[in-house]
């Protein structure tokens, strides 16, 4: 706690005497001799305190308006620019054992191959006998709005075997269980880490919960049809309505005790177990006691992570140890503050925490969607991953952008053509975006560039990009420029009232520049910008409305006064 506690102090850096070893230096007679720095951990750098003379305040605030004025193209629509902090090259969804290396690995390999095909055909009969019992046991049930009557959840006994028989075929003969699992009416709902496929299958068997999971895992091959006999609420994570019902889907299921138990794994993805992500809210909205459960796979040679492996090269890689370990511990009940009334994302990060002190592992602000980032960036054939986690959960508390929108800018990126470092130059930038080399490009460039290296990286496009498409002023300016540039006021944009609208802001574009950058805008390829056009391009790039920054000299683009023009 003292440790926690130094770390909010300010450090004071002693005084220094030689002047030439501090950019600013106080002439003020009664002034300190010493700046004080203070670490915000929410923005994620470091920012001077305000503790210093008020003269050298003035000064520096005075030269940083004059610069934001000068060099940055989006101050007109209310920007102050923005701060990207340096990506985490923490990995949590690499698997660290993807390749099969080393003599012990090979020599083991050979020896369980017989085993092995003895584990395939347990696993098969598990499979045959599990889907013909669960087969059975949903046969002519169609009320699945009220609990599996009990009949029917005896039959899927045999197939809650089946899954141990599964677990047994796969190498887990013994699991090591510490806790104990409370009572439905103590806990309704159990959350818990997500490593490996092997993690529903275990519950199953343990208790046969019902599951939140993608709409996709129906069409999955025996699977889809053993999940709805769980009663699965399925969710569509980029979807506000579908994630909205599967919260009320939730409620209801947990509010009654005919329902079994609901199984959430709040990560929303597999990580390697070496990290927490963070949590989606839909455990904890409803309100209800909950039971956290962690689960660890301790190995040496294998990692049972499913990481970015492929499902068949994993299994096989499992039918060819001589045991695998698996713990699972059922930690104490936890119950949202009802003094307090504890929001829901309060009771996800203290069951964040619980959970991340018994895995004796730290969370981090890593979300699924930075899972469907890297995915994207792998099938992109990306040398280096790490660029392109980004820590989306803090991206979408600060900038309130979706997942759909952030893949939409890793895919303008990855068309800058990344180096083998994740970073893209000026000439790539200005290529994709269709913008003339000039002085607006190197600005909006420049403004991009936070760290002035010459290059940028995805964080700093994505921050930058959204820093701009979330700006109050952003909607209203691309609706006066669309309206400023429609000259004759017939609902669409020509191609000649287009290169007169933007030739103010770029010096000596010619016509095929106007037609590569019309093109862009030109969304449904009919030869004529329409209004829906315009907006949908500058929400895909939303840099480009720098262009149009002549049409606001004299205008409020307040939204709530409207536009009018300043006399």
């Amino acid at each position: 706690m003292a440790a926690a506690a130094d770390l909010k102090r300010p450090l004071i850096l002693p005084s220094v005497r030689d002047p030439s070893a501090l950019t600013h230096t106080f002439t003020d007679d009664n002034s300190p001799s010493q700046v004080a720095i203070t670490i915000n951990d929410q923005a994620g750098y470091f920012q001077p305190a305000k503790q210093y003379s008020s003269r050298f305040a003035t000064q520096s605030n005075a030269d940083n308006d004059s610069t934001r004025t000068d060099e940055n193209p989006y101050a007109i629509i209310g920007s102050d620019g923005f701060e990207a902090s340096g990506s985490s090259t923490v990995d949590p969804f690499k698997n660290q054992t993807a390749k099969i290396e080393g003599v012990y690995e090979w020599m083991k390999m050979v020896i369980c191959i017989p085993i092995a095909l003895v584990r395939l055909v347990l696993f098969g009969l598990c499979i045959i006998i599990g889907y013909i019992a669960t087969k059975f046991a949903l046969q002519g049930w169609k009320d699945n709005q009220n609990a599996m009557p009990r009949w029917r959840c005896r039959v899927m006994w045999i197939t809650r075997l089946c899954a141990r028989g599964i677990l047994f075929s796969f190498g887990y003969h013994w699991i090591i269980r510490k806790g104990k699992p409370a009572k439905r009416e103590a806990a309704p709902i159990i959350v818990a880490n997500h490593v490996s496929y092997i993690d529903p299958i275990y519950f199953f068997y343990e208790c046969s919960p019902t599951i939140v999971a993608a709409e996709s895992h129906d069409s999955m091959p025996f699977v889809g049809t053993i999940i709805r006999a769980m009663q699965v609420i399925y969710v569509n994570r980029f979807s506000y309505q579908s994630r909205k019902h599967a919260v009320h889907e939730i409620k209801r299921k947990a509010s009654g005790n005919n329902f079994p138990r609901l199984l959430l794994f709040p990560e929303g993805t597999t990580t390697n177990g070496r990290q927490l992500i963070s949590f989606q809210l839909g455990a904890f909205i409803p309100g209800y006691s909950i039971q956290p459960v962690v689960i660890k796979y301790p190995h040496i040679h294998f990692d049972q992570s499913w990481g970015h492996i492929a499902l068949a090269k994993l299994m096989f890689r499992m039918f060819m140890q001589f045991h695998n370990f698996m713990e699972v511990e059922y930690l104490p009940v936890m119950s949202p503050s009802q003094h307090h009334k504890e929001s829901a994302a309060r009771f996800a990060e203290r069951t964040g925490r619980a959970m991340a002190s018994a895995l004796n592992v730290v969370q981090t602000y890593h979300s699924f969607a930075d899972y469907a980032l890297l995915s994207k960036a792998v099938k992109s054939g990306q040398e280096s991953l790490s660029p392109f986690m980004v820590e989306m959960a803090k991206i979408q508390k600060l900038c309130h952008l979706s997942s759909s929108e952030a893949v939409e800018f890793l895919e303008i990126f990855l068309a800058m053509n990344p180096d083998s470092s994740g970073c893209v130059n000026n000439e790539d930038f200005v290529r994709v975006l269709r913008l003339k080399p000039s002085s607006l490009s190197n600005k909006i460039f420049g403004f991009i560039d936070g760290e002035k290296y010459g290059i940028i990286t995805f964080k700093e496009f994505l921050v930058g990009s959204a820093h701009v498409l979330k700006l109050p002023s952003f909607q209203r300016a691309c609706e006066v420029a669309f309206t400023e540039s429609d000259e004759d006021k017939d609902g669409y944009i020509s191609k000649l009232e287009f290169g007169r609208s933007a030739s103010p802001a770029i010096p000596n574009i010619n016509m095929s520049e106007i037609h590569a950058l019309f093109n862009l805008f030109d969304i449904d390829d009919d030869g004529k910008i329409s209004k829906d056009d315009f907006l949908t391009c500058l929400r895909r790039n939303p840099l480009l409305i720098a262009h149009f920054n002549h049409h606001f000299m004299h205008k409020d683009l307040n939204p709530s006064t409207g536009t009018e023009e300043i006399v």
